[in-house]
C-alpha cells in the first residue's frame, strides 16, 4: 500500500498552486489548503502576525503535506478505517473536509450497518465501516468512490457556480469526477456519453 506520506504528497502534486476563484467557496488556496483551513488551525506561514491571503501565498509544498498528514489524517482517525478505504477516505476529506466521512457512514447505514452520520470517526464508525468490509471485501472502495462521485454531481446540481469543477467547458468529466474515479475501478468509471447524460440538464 502507498505511504500515507506519499499520498499526501500526491494530492499536494494534484492541487497545484495559488488559486483565488471567487465561484470555489473554499476561498483563496495553495496545494489545496484554503485561507479558511489556516486560520481555523491558526497557522500565520509568514509570520507577520496575522493570517491572510498572503500566507495562502507563502505556503510550501512541505508545509501543505504536513497540514494533510496531521489534521486531515492523524486527527480525523482515517487509520483507524478498513485499509481499502484510507486513501479515498483521505483525499476526500482533504477536498471536502467531515463530508468524507459522512459519505462514508451514510453508506455503510444503507449496506445494513447502522451508523450516525456525523463527521466523526469513533467506534461507531470503525465497527461499521469493518463490518462492511467484511461483508463486500472486493466492493467497499468501490461503493465509496461511487457515493463520492455523487455527491460532487448532487453539489454541482444545487450550486451552479460549482458545475464547473465537475464538467468542463467542452462537456467532459470535470476535476471532481476523474478525482473520484481515480479510486473506483476502471468498470464503475462512466463513460463520456454517461456522464454528459447526468450533467445535460445543467444546460
Amino acid at each position: 500500500m502507498t505511504s500515507v506520506r506519499r499520498l499526501a504528497e500526491e494530492i499536494v502534486a494534484r492541487e497545484g498552486g495559488f488559486v483565488n476563484d471567487p465561484d470555489d467557496p473554499g476561498g483563496a488556496t495553495r496545494h489545496g489548503v484554503t485561507l479558511g483551513t489556516l486560520r481555523r488551525l491558526g497557522l500565520d506561514v509568514n509570520g507577520d502576525g496575522r493570517t491572510d491571503v498572503a500566507d495562502v501565498r507563502s505556503l510550501s509544498r512541505a508545509q501543505a503535506v504536513e497540514i494533510y498528514l496531521e489534521h486531515y489524517h492523524k486527527r480525523p482517525g482515517i487509520a483507524a478505517l478498513p485499509e481499502v478505504l484510507q486513501a479515498s477516505v483521505f483525499d476526500m476529506y482533504v477536498n471536502a473536509g467531515s463530508n468524507a466521512v459522512k459519505i462514508l457512514q451514510r453508506l455503510v447505514t444503507d449496506m445494513g450497518f447502522p451508523c450516525t452520520a456525523d463527521g466523526k470517526i469513533g467506534p461507531q464508525t470503525i465497527r461499521s465501516a469493518q463490518l462492511a468490509y467484511e461483508a463486500a471485501p472486493r466492493h467497499l472502495a468501490d461503493a465509496y468512490g461511487i457515493a463520492r462521485r455523487n455527491y460532487y454531481y448532487r453539489l454541482a446540481d444545487a450550486r451552479p457556480q460549482s458545475r464547473k469543477f465537475a464538467r468542463r467547458v467542452d462537456g467532459g468529466k470535470g476535476g471532481w469526477i476523474t478525482r473520484a474515479e481515480e479510486f473506483i475501478a476502471p468498470r464503475y468509471h462512466l463513460t463520456a456519453a454517461q456522464h454528459r447524460e447526468r450533467v445535460a440538464k445543467w444546460g
